[in-house]
């Protein structure tokens, strides 16, 4: 058989398994309000997200956007947008939250207590959640412990806390919000990284890794270690919300997600391929 004809049968056999894994509906646009460079309102947010296809939306924000916060909630339901998840807490969004009667993940920083001790520390950090292990509760949301650093955003600290706080506060809607730009110490071990979360995961946020972090933000396609990652997540069997970055606060968060999807259907036609050849090797 001619070598290119192969190597597209193999392509399209390998791309079977996979493809629900990666599909748009699954894909959450995550940093996409105050890194906005064009500053969209609500009403613009939802129409570039729609455009662009995707489905879900995890709402980042600052005080100025306070006043939008039940605007966005009727921008995302008049154009069939998910409200995927909160950063961080505020009470206005939980009034609205019940009122429109959604329950978005709410996303917190997983605290970084010192102490002699794991079991104090655990401890302290599970105190500093307990209102909003209770909050999220009485809304019928998960809540995301968030990796932004420190010893809390560790993937060992962020399994142990779950594990404790479902534990000792009876916290099963507690999970793990893991993102891959908070993550650079754990490339080379992010297979194993990666097992011990899974069962707690509620997202993975991805991103283009280099060595270093530098740059900290990277479109997918363009660092040296994403496809290893990604192919470690698919191969994984996790099925779970990915999301897609924007974090520039230079760029129109169009284009930046845009290099991201394009990016993450080129990495992924390359893991394809890897796949193919190796299974026709063997």
């Amino acid at each position: 058989m001619n070598p290119r004809l192969l190597i597209a049968a193999l392509l399209g056999f390998a791309s079977l398994g996979h493809a629900n894994s990666f599909d748009k509906d699954k894909l959450v646009a995550w940093c996409i309000v105050p890194f906005d460079a064009k500053e969209r309102g609500p009403a613009a947010r939802a129409k570039m997200l729609a455009r662009l296809g995707l489905k879900r939306v995890a709402y980042d924000w600052r005080e100025r956007h306070i006043d939008e916060f039940e605007e966005e909630i009727l921008q995302y339901k008049k154009h069939e947008l998910e409200y995927f998840a909160f950063w961080g807490a505020h009470e206005e969004a939980f009034r609205l939250f019940s009122k429109h009667r959604i329950h978005p993940q709410i996303w917190i920083t997983a605290p970084s207590p010192e102490g002699e001790s794991r079991e104090g520390r655990l401890a302290a950090a599970a105190k500093v959640l307990s209102p909003f292990v209770k909050r999220t509760r009485q809304l019928g949301s998960k809540l995301g412990l968030y990796n932004h650093g420190g010893q809390g955003g560790e993937p060992t600290n962020l399994v142990a806390l779950c594990e404790y706080l479902r534990m000792h506060q009876d916290a099963k809607h507690v999970g793990i919000v893991y993102n891959f730009h908070h993550g650079h110490g754990h490339i080379t071990d992010f297979e194993k990284s990666l097992k011990l979360m899974q069962p707690y995961l509620l997202c993975l946020n991805l991103n283009g890794m280099n060595d270093n972090a530098r740059p900290k933000i990277v479109p997918l396609g363009q660092g040296q270690h994403e496809a290893t990652m990604l192919r470690i997540v698919r191969q994984s069997g996790y099925k779970g919300p990915l999301g897609i970055l924007d974090h520039r606060s230079d760029t129109d968060s169009e284009i930046a997600l845009r290099e991201n999807l394009d990016g993450m259907q080129k990495l992924l036609k390359q893991i394809d391929a890897k796949e193919a050849l190796e299974s026709y090797q063997d």
